[in-house]
């Protein structure tokens, strides 16, 4: 797997998935999964366009589900070929939709897969259906667990929060990230503190 920053990467073809992919939970592992298949099938590179830090860290402050790190690793793991890891700063939150399409078009996806609440450049103008008028653009429906309820990085977040680590790992679809064996052990000490 190559990595890249943004604009350094030219292919003549290549089926993309753009995301923040906080965590890499079973939904995300879902589109990813999909997209890869797509590739294979059509014989080009699977790219990955994220960003670090996620935009929900960087706007809200939220609690950050993985490492950039951990998620180049689990996305290796996932057979991606290339993934563009955008700095998410002040200026990368002024790139206009126009911009980051011209962007899009140097990897000259033949299909784009992405989640069906899918926003992107200044101020989440670019949609979906804007995409569409530049790209084939397919989208796969969320993942739900088996209560019916969508698989997202915010409820992952909720139930971390919660101190409920068993249910977000099987959200997550792996056995250990580092950052929930660091909380579960800390949550242990606690435990531990409070009954001697």
């Amino acid at each position: 797997m190559e990595i890249h920053t943004q604009g350094s990467l030219q292919l003549s073809a290549s089926v993309l998935s753009i995301g923040a992919l906080d965590g890499i939970h079973r939904g995300h592992q879902a589109l990813l999964l999909k997209a890869k298949e797509r590739a294979m099938k059509l014989g080009v590179p699977f790219v990955v366009y994220t960003f670090d830090p996620p935009p929900k860290v960087y706007f809200k402050g939220c609690q950050l589900l993985m490492s950039v790190e951990e998620k180049l690793q689990r996305l290796k793991m996932l057979g991606v070929d290339h993934v563009i890891v955008g700095p998410f700063d002040e200026a990368f939150t002024q790139k206009e939709v126009p911009v980051f399409i011209e962007e899009l078009k140097e990897i000259n996806p033949i299909e784009i897969w992405e989640g069906p609440n899918f926003l992107f450049g200044k101020n989440r103008k670019g949609t979906i259906e804007v995409l569409r008028r530049y790209f084939k653009v397919e989208v796969l429906q969320p993942l739900t667990c088996e209560r019916g309820e969508m698989i997202s990085s915010s409820r992952i977040r909720k139930l971390l929060q919660q101190g409920n680590y068993p249910q977000a790992k099987k959200l997550l679809g792996a056995e250990c990230f580092t950052m929930i064996s660091m909380c579960e052990n800390l949550y242990a000490r606690k435990n531990r503190l409070e009954i001697h």
